[in-house]
């Protein structure tokens, strides 16, 4: 069973894509801003083409992603504030465009700029579209929302997070927006961006190699040039550590990671124990770090009032490693209850392990 993948999907990495490395056409800030090319609007009066003199935002959005949803009144909010520039939502990649205009009316005034679909091709994919391929593709941006701020001339001017918008917005419209300056620096993230993809593809090929000796050097290399990775590759190399058989580094790591963010978090720390516990390891661990894995899964089950069926699975677990095999059966029992109605209802494991306890304990009886 494959357990809490989330802390082996570490932050840094998550939303980048090798598709990244290598664009047939680059689009910055300073570039000149591609034209708009939308089926149509489904609110506001339809803009034919972006003009000289006029400042734009359009914003890249679709009504199937939460955080582009919690954006939205924010962007009114800005559509308000400035009502010399025109806002453009532009709905992309939907699985069916005909959601977008009930979508658009529901939201009323919370929605209240011009909204636009993008002009799928027919019998063509969403993402084949030419507003995503010509702004989002070309600009490398691989997640929605994602806005763009034109200038008079016609020029990107900002790339970013609707979210982060408010203070550059202003100063593009009150002229004071140093764009030579942002240039420079959207070159910086390029090239931090273009760091992250090579380091990317080095991790993947160890993790793909399954020598976590390999992971450990990987996760080390990035953390030297990207100190700010840390935190995120700690889980990954704390697992590796297991692996390898590492027993001093995984402990002092695993006490480090127990001490912050993730041990106040029942999936991190459900991640720690069946690092340890899990039956499929190749090297058995010692004892000391199996009352770890059981102090972890204790806590992670605490936290989620003995109610959650994947760390009852993983404390029952460390109990029978710990050699308490009848605590493990009655845990093991809550565990198989607590499926009932869930996706591991029908998982046999988390069955054969019950069995496993219930012979294990009947063996000392006898």
């Amino acid at each position: 069973m494959f357990k809490s993948a989330r802390w082996m999907a570490p932050a840094l990495l998550a939303g980048l894509s090798a598709l990244s490395a290598a664009r047939a056409e680059g689009l910055g800030v300073g570039d000149a801003a591609p034209k708009l090319e939308v089926k149509e609007f489904v609110k506001g009066e339809p803009v034919k083409a972006l003009e000289p003199g006029r400042l734009y935002v359009v914003e890249f959005w679709a009504t199937w992603c939460g955080p582009c949803r919690e954006t939205i009144p924010h962007l009114t909010e800005l559509q308000k504030k400035h009502p010399e520039v025109t806002f453009i939502g532009v709905s992309v990649l939907e699985q069916d465009q005909d959601e977008v205009k009930p979508f658009v009316e529901e939201m009323g005034d919370k929605m209240n700029y011009r909204v636009a679909v993008d002009a799928v091709p027919e019998k063509g994919e969403a993402d084949e579209a030419p507003m995503v391929k010509n702004w989002m593709e070309a600009a490398d941006q691989d997640g929605i929302p994602t806005a763009f701020i034109i200038n008079k001339e016609l020029k990107v001017a900002w790339i970013g997070h609707p979210a982060e918008m408010d203070e550059p917005l202003e100063k593009i419209v009150n002229g004071s927006w140093d764009l030579k300056e942002a240039i420079a620096q959207a070159e910086k993230a390029k090239l931090e961006r273009a760091k992250m993809v090579r380091l990317q593809t080095k991790l993947q090929a160890a993790m793909q190699s399954q020598d976590p000796k390999k992971v450990v050097a990987a996760i080390d290399e990035i953390v030297k040039e990207l100190p700010d990775a840390a935190p995120n590759l700690a889980p990954m190399k704390f697992n590796a550590y297991v692996q390898d058989g590492d027993e001093a580094q995984a402990l002092a790591l695993g006490k480090e990671l127990m001490g912050g963010r993730l041990g106040e978090d029942a999936d991190g720390l459900n991640f720690l124990a069946w690092s340890i516990v899990d039956p499929d390891l190749k090297k058995k661990p010692g004892p000391k770090l199996v009352a770890f894995a059981l102090e972890a899964a204790q806590k992670g089950d605490k936290m989620e009032d003995g109610k959650n069926a994947g760390v009852a699975d993983t404390l029952a677990k460390a109990y029978f490693d710990s050699g308490d095999a009848a605590k493990a059966v009655e845990t093991q029992k809550r565990a198989l209850e607590l499926a009932k109605g869930t996706e591991l209802e029908d998982d046999d494991e988390l069955k054969d392990r019950l069995k496993q306890y219930e012979e294990a304990a009947s063996s000392k009886k006898d």
